[in-house]
């Protein structure tokens, strides 16, 4: 097998894997690929390029069904979709101007963030906050953070969402609509000054496909939430260790 088809092969493994594991806790896997891809070798600007652009392709076909199946409440997810497609392509524009190392801190912070929201949330509703100003609010920092590092965002906004009240299933559903706005906003972002590897790009993304779909179906029919969301916090927390040990040393 030649050098490049090795490259591809590897690269495809890993996203499917990751994508499947992530899709089977309902979280989207950019979080992980971006410094799995980074710890390979490529450049943090290509990798968090093509991490947005998998989260748009994992998310957007689950966002089509639920529109259709008539769950999605339109008018509660347009506030996070906008200010979120609006706030990610400045984060990610913004990040230029920010030295590596503090992007690698700001990302393994999120991880570890995300795991512990992952082992420790309760989904227990306290008081709903429904007025547009904080769905805004909420939307716009969480993307401009995401933008910034490269990743969905889709974890930590669910998990404060459903803190601020609202019914989960109807949080999840708005974001998995905000998402693919504003992942493919701060995916063009990228492109604008990273080197875009095309034919890898159709690699991942064919992958990710696979691995949502895959993943979907696992856990529907074969595992509890539970268990996953702590296979995946390990995951973060494992990753999230290995990128601080390098930055310290």
């Amino acid at each position: 097998m030649s050098p490049v088809l090795l490259h591809d092969a590897l690269y495809f493994t890993l996203t499917l894997v990751l994508s499947t594991l992530f899709a089977m806790g309902g979280v989207g896997a950019a979080v992980a690929l971006v410094p799995t891809f980074g710890m390979l070798g490529m450049a943090l600007d290509l990798a968090k390029a093509i991490g947005l652009f998998v989260n748009s392709v994992s998310t957007l076909s689950a966002s089509v069904m639920n529109a259709v199946r008539g769950v999605l409440d339109i008018r509660f997810a347009l506030p996070l979709a906008i200010s979120m497609m609006i706030a990610t392509p400045l984060g990610a524009w913004m990040s230029r101007d920010v030295p590596q190392h503090v992007i690698q801190w700001v990302l393994a912070a999120f991880m570890v963030v995300s795991a512990a929201l992952l082992l420790f949330f309760k989904r227990q509703p306290k008081v709903a906050y429904d007025r547009v100003w904080v769905l805004v609010a909420l939307g716009a920092s969480v993307g401009w953070v995401s933008g910034l590092i490269g990743v969905g965002g889709g974890s930590p906004i669910l998990a404060v969402l459903v803190l601020l009240g609202f019914d989960a299933k109807k949080a999840a559903y708005a974001v998995s609509f905000a998402i693919p706005f504003a992942t493919l906003g701060g995916f063009f972002t990228y492109l604008s000054f990273a080197h875009m590897d095309w034919s890898l790009l159709v690699v991942v993304s064919v992958a990710a496909a696979l691995g949502g779909v895959i993943g979907g179906r696992i856990m529907t029919y074969r595992l509890s939430s539970g268990g996953v969301k702590k296979l995946i916090a390990a995951l973060l927390l494992i990753l999230a260790a290995k990128m601080i040990w390098d930055l310290l040393r």
